[in-house]
């Protein structure tokens, strides 16, 4: 057996401290949407479907962005359903396919919330840091993110 490579003092405390504040840093911040009735999914789904052509995406392609089953984006999609702020829709040409539709309801409240949220992430994340800070984490998270999609 392999003798394992340990993490070295930086390594543990990138690690350590990743494990530590992500969860805190999302939580913080499902609190703050969670005024508004929201929580960091359900947000997540009215901004990818707001930046749609149309605000209106097929509900597999939703689902491959967010990252659920299609199970889970059904149920997912629940609580915004019943607000009206996205719709369910058939393809004419194809019954077999279903979008999710940003409803001008649910735009209009995602331009309510937007500009609270963007003061919650700046304010508990992205101010905190300098310009060579941000652009290393946006990199580290796209070398993860990468690896974790060929991976799987």
């Amino acid at each position: 057996m392999a003798t394992p490579r340990w993490l070295n003092d930086a390594e543990m405390k990138a690690w350590r401290g990743f494990v530590t504040t992500s969860p805190d840093l999302m939580n913080a911040i499902e609190r703050d949407l969670g005024i508004f009735g929201l929580d960091a999914g359900d947000y997540q789904l009215l901004a990818m479907l707001s930046e749609a052509p149309d605000h209106k995406l097929k509900m597999c392609d939703l689902a491959d962005t967010l990252r659920l089953s299609r199970s889970g984006l059904t149920r997912r999609m629940d609580g915004v359903v019943q607000a009206k702020y996205v719709e369910r829709i058939q393809d004419k040409d194809d019954r077999r396919v279903s979008f999710a539709h940003l409803t001008a309801k649910g735009y209009e409240f995602l331009q309510k919330v937007a500009p609270l949220h963007l003061k919650d992430v700046r304010s508990r994340m992205i101010d905190l840091l300098n310009e060579s800070e941000i652009k290393a984490l946006g990199s580290a998270f796209a070398k993860i993110n990468a690896h974790l999609r060929a991976t799987e």
